[in-house]
């Protein structure tokens, strides 16, 4: 199996635990798209190069989450290395994981997030690795959503000042 996405399509309110907006670098909401990852890396296919489209209104991010060892490896140690721009923009090579059949034939990475393009790599052994995760895309809520749902709000908030009655303190009974 080659590297791919996989059309398994979650649309996704802003909510799944990162706050893409500051990587956006703007306030407002995003909607988060996550389609299924995979990617097998061998001594003949040892990199594989994530890109995403190339739309100025999206962002795309690759969020890994497992590396394992597939059927037929050999005895050895397979490292594999992931190349990503850090926050100064500065192109920086990672191990993410050392893997061997008889000790620690699997990695999960929990939500390793990387923006693209990222390059995953075979940095030694033979493999066959698999490298899964998610594929996420960010891309701005509409604006005209946005303000029509305000104004039904600022609508609903006049008609509840009309009906609201001020509510006036008990009077207490004084001893005498």
């Amino acid at each position: 199996m080659s590297c791919s996405d996989h059309d398994h399509d979650h649309d996704h309110d802003h909510d799944h635990g990162h706050d893409h907006d500051a990587d956006w670098g703007n306030a407002g909401p995003s909607k988060l798209e996550s389609y299924l990852f995979s990617c097998e890396l061998s001594s003949k296919v040892p990199f594989y190069t994530f890109q995403g489209d190339e739309e100025e209104d999206l962002e795309h991010f690759l969020e890994l989450r497992t590396v394992c060892i597939g059927e037929g490896a050999k005895q050895e140690s397979n490292v594999v290395e992931v190349t990503a721009k850090n926050h100064q923009g500065k192109t920086i090579s990672v191990p993410i994981a050392h893997l061997h059949v008889n000790c620690l034939p699997m990695v999960s990475l929990g939500e390793f997030e990387l923006k693209a393009p990222v390059t995953i790599r075979l940095k030694s052994g033979t493999g066959p690795v698999t490298v899964s995760g998610l594929h996420l895309i960010a891309s701005e809520a509409a604006d005209s959503d946005l303000s029509d749902e305000e104004d039904e709000d600022e609508e609903d908030d006049e008609e509840l000042d009309d009906e609201i009655v001020p509510i006036m303190p008990a009077k207490k009974k004084r001893k005498v």
